[in-house]
């Protein structure tokens, strides 16, 4: 019975244990275990530093009373025994994405700033994590201190590539039971109900062997814009005129160093941002630090990213549910005397990857480049209307103040995995951030310990009514 009692309990435990949830978080902060395949081994498919995130994380779970278990490096997984073997499960992940540039704190590491906590992950999603793992904890405490198991098995999934393909999900699922309900606190209030396509590719010059350029360098990962892009070319950086939000210096003989400064940010959310590869190949363009051959590919850079839902390259598209379709220029690099240019797209139901893949693919073929398809991954939608669903978004309402209405969104989180499942939390774009703080994907990444903890209450009490629906 969740009365006022139970929630006073709550409120006390999560002051309880509150320095104890900072210190964790602390623990897998500290870990820059973004996905390494190249370092790839048995038992660590993501990398040593990634594998190490995943042993910290189910070392909390276990010190915090559940039953923990790594299954081959993949993902691991820290069961609370119910009456029944049905489960109601939460899915966070321990490993990030990149730094990038533009951090004035410690990313690797758990700053106190004006409320708040910043460094890579605390949003996205090594803080949710914890949050997770401690939610189950207050479970745990109970059943030891009543003896009374409760109806269900909670199985708090740790994730441990969601930010690249999610294979880890697809290994477990083909090997586990899918839970009767799951949700995954890697994402915003009040509750996320679908989330658009996702889908990436590549496009490819030909060989550009001897020209102005002798370097493109663009961007860190594929999934977010890019807030620096650089340039080597042959001329004198003396020579060369200086313009807005780019900077200029020599680079060996006679060559010179271009950078572009822009804003970066996600890719699912490109509103605001500004993409330093498009300021880079404006500038290139404009001075004519280009050959006749680099200056086709350019062209096409320029017509790619000009927009930001892909109506520039005419797969611009939307639907009732989601929105208009994205479409960003991730990285660009030089490999092999090529030009090599990412995409990312999230998509509504009004298109589909294998229509965004032809028209891509005939749009870089008038610039002479090939184009290859990535990820090609479905929307995703569930009925807020669900029993679960609903059992939510009416707790996040009493906590917060605030409507409980269900949204969709462009980015991707391990909840369209599920049969029934859904984005809860932990960010509330309601709650008042400093001006500093910056976003999950972003430099000075940061959420405010006010909206963790209240996250934490809401999931310990969102969970105990989960477990008195009939499932």
């Amino acid at each position: 019975m969740i009365d006022e009692q139970f929630k006073q309990n709550v409120d006390t435990f999560v002051d309880e244990v509150w320095e104890d949830v900072v210190a964790d978080i602390r623990r897998l902060v500290r870990i820059r275990s973004v996905e390494d395949r190249t370092a790839a081994k048995p038992g660590m498919p993501w990398g040593p530093a990634s594998h190490e995130a995943l042993v910290v994380g189910l070392g909390i779970a276990d010190r915090l009373g559940l039953d923990a278990h790594e299954c081959e490096g993949y993902l691991g997984y820290a069961d609370l025994i119910g009456e029944s073997d049905k489960q109601i499960a939460t899915i966070a992940h321990t490993d990030v994405v990149p730094e990038g540039l533009g951090w004035t704190f410690p990313p690797f590491d758990v700053s106190r700033k004006e409320g708040c906590l910043v460094g890579r992950g605390v949003l996205d999603d090594k803080g949710p994590c914890v949050l997770s793992l401690y939610a189950a904890h207050y479970f745990a405490r109970e059943v030891q201190r009543t003896g009374k198991k409760l109806p269900y098995t909670l199985r708090c999934i740790v994730g441990n590539n969601e930010e690249t393909s999610m294979k880890d999900l697809d290994w477990y699922l083909e090997r586990y039971p899918m839970p009767e309900f799951a949700f995954s606190p890697d994402a915003e209030f009040p509750l996320i109900c679908g989330e658009k396509g996702l889908y990436s590719g590549t496009f490819c010059s030909g060989k550009i062997a001897g020209g102005i350029i002798v370097e493109l360098d663009g961007g860190t990962v594929g999934n977010a814009i890019p807030g620096r892009a650089t340039a080597v070319v042959r001329r004198v950086a003396s020579e060369l005129p200086e313009a807005d939000n780019i900077d200029i210096e020599a680079a060996g003989d006679s060559q010179a160093l271009i950078t572009a400064h822009g804003k970066g940010g996600h890719a699912s959310m490109p509103a605001g941002t500004v993409n330093a590869i498009a300021l880079l190949v404006d500038y290139l363009l404009e001075q004519n630090l280009c050959s006749d051959e680099e200056r086709v590919f350019l062209e096409m850079e320029r017509i790619l990213l000009a927009t930001t839902d892909g109506s520039s390259v005419g797969i611009a598209s939307e639907d009732d549910k989601f929105g208009p379709l994205t479409l960003i220029g991730g990285t660009v690099r030089t490999e092999n005397g090529c030009f090599v240019q990412t995409v990312d797209s999230r998509f509504p139901t009004s298109t589909t990857g294998e229509s965004i893949t032809e028209t891509l693919s005939t749009f870089g073929a008038k610039y002479g480049c090939s184009y290859a398809e990535g990820r090609n991954v479905t929307p995703f939608y569930v009925d807020p209307e669900l029993p679960e669903i609903r059992c939510l978004l009416d707790t996040y309402e009493e906590y917060s103040g605030r409507e409980g209405k269900a949204f969709t969104i462009g980015g991707g989180t391990y909840a369209r995995h599920f049969a029934r499942g859904a984005a809860f939390g932990p960010w509330d774009p309601a709650d008042p951030v400093p001006e500093w703080a910056g976003p999950e994907h972003g430099p000075d990444e940061a959420i405010p310990e006010a909206s963790l903890k209240r996250a934490l209450k809401i999931y310990i009490v969102s969970i105990a009514r989960l477990m008195e629906l009939e499932l």
